[in-house]
């Protein structure tokens, strides 16, 4: 089993790019369970599952499904999906369906296997507390909603997608609620987490402090 670094945090708290940053960095491998959890509710819509959808159903649905995720992009049984899982729709129904016991117990062995060969920079919502209680460092990103909603405003329309400020503080909002209030595996920080508030960091400052936590 390699070292695990596993950053928590809600949605728009920079925990991707840190991520992203800190394995680079390390020489570490990333693993980005939020793409994973975005393909698999691709995957679900795409067979036409709903929010209401039972375990059941959505375990029958997920049978024999690979979800790879390799040098930053992200392949559903083989398609490429990294640009089409981005979309503010594909990032609600990430969230939607992550709440269901079925797609937990799909995806967590997957993220676990991750490190039995490679130490790796986990982020998600419960790495710390879920799928790496054990993680050899761990840290909670966090930050205001407003702040959170002008990151995710910047980063879609950057993408050319059209999407109003109000519209990213709501799915901000929407978001925090469901992954805060799932009976799941909820969104929280764990006690051993070390946290940090990036609202008014940039991204260099949060980076440095990530560092110096991890004695680098």
């Amino acid at each position: 089993m390699g070292k695990v670094i596993a950053i928590d945090g809600p949605s728009g708290a920079g925990k991707s790019t840190i991520s992203r940053l800190v394995a680079e960095r390390l020489g570490f491998q990333f693993l980005d369970t939020g793409a994973l959890y975005r393909a698999t509710g691709l995957h679900l819509r795409r067979k036409g599952l709903k929010e209401d959808s039972s375990d059941e159903e959505i375990a029958n649905a997920l049978k024999g499904v690979e979800i790879v995720f390799i040098d930053g992009k992200v392949f559903l049984k083989g398609e490429d999906v990294s640009e089409e899982i981005r979309t503010t729709e594909a990032g609600h129904y990430a969230s939607v369906f992550s709440a269901k016991k079925a797609v937990r117990d799909f995806l967590l062995q997957t993220q676990r296997d991750a490190a039995i060969n490679n130490n790796i920079v986990a982020e998600g919502r419960d790495m710390t507390t879920v799928v790496f209680p054990t993680a050899w460092k761990k840290f909670f990103l966090d930050a205001s909603e407003e702040g959170r909603a002008r990151r995710r405003y910047l980063q879609l329309k950057e993408k050319g997608m059209e999407i109003t400020m109000d519209e990213a503080l709501r799915d901000v909002q929407e978001r925090d609620k469901r992954d805060s209030s799932r009976d799941i595996a909820p969104l929280k920080r764990a006690n051993d987490a070390i946290y940090i508030d990036t609202t008014d960091l940039n991204l260099e400052e949060v980076l440095k402090r990530v560092l110096e936590a991890i004695g680098n």
